[in-house]
């Protein structure tokens, strides 16, 4: 008799995020990113995120807990997901390709000392690597979020977080089990006046 696929699929996020649980290093740059995040908010800077996809989605749900809240009632913090202006994204991709969607927002709202989050999780997206670039260019403090197969964007990430699977779904699962972790960390740092970790 076949396994039942959703136990299967249960079984393995709940082995994906053991295992994130369980490495220090993955730990250690998570608390790195919300240490990030936290002086960029208290320097008046703002979170730009993006990714594609369900991706996309995971940056408008972070920015969403930034923006709105976590937990706490608390001030709003300035994030800003770039996934979300239809007219801004097909204009964008009309006249200069899909690669620059991304790009081209963050040299009209990025300024230094922001924090770019880009989500991907095979970290080969050309219109991520190109945002990338151009955040820092610009003197953004670039944040990337992928699996096992993108540590390239190391060369392009000031601090990179890497869920430990190279399944699309399992990785997303952990990305956004990480971001609730910072989020709450920012979000009790800002009202504590600490650092959060």
């Amino acid at each position: 008799m076949s396994q039942n696929p959703i136990a299967v699929h249960f079984q393995q996020s709940l082995a994906a995020l053991q295992r994130a649980a369980d490495d220090t290093a993955l730990l250690a740059a998570a608390s790195d990113i919300a240490v990030t995040i936290i002086d960029a908010l208290r320097s008046g800077n703002k979170v730009l995120l993006i990714g594609n996809g369900g991706s996309a989605a995971d940056a408008q749900h972070i920015a969403s807990e930034i923006v709105g809240r976590y937990r706490k009632e608390r001030p709003g913090y300035a994030a800003i997901a770039l996934t979300t202006d239809t007219s801004a994204l097909t204009a964008i991709s009309n006249d200069y390709g899909f690669e620059r969607i991304f790009c081209r927002q963050i040299e009209s709202l990025g300024r230094p000392g922001d924090v770019l989050l880009a989500l991907s999780t095979s970290g080969r997206s050309p219109n991520i690597l190109t945002a990338l670039d151009a955040a820092r260019r610009l003197g953004l403090v670039t944040v990337g979020f992928t699996g096992l197969k993108g540590q390239s964007l190391r060369e392009v990430c000031d601090r990179l977080f890497v869920a430990p699977s190279d399944d699309t779904p399992v990785i997303q699962q952990i990305h956004m089990t990480a971001a609730h972790a910072i989020c709450d960390t920012v979000e009790r740092a800002l009202a504590d006046g600490g650092s959060g970790t």
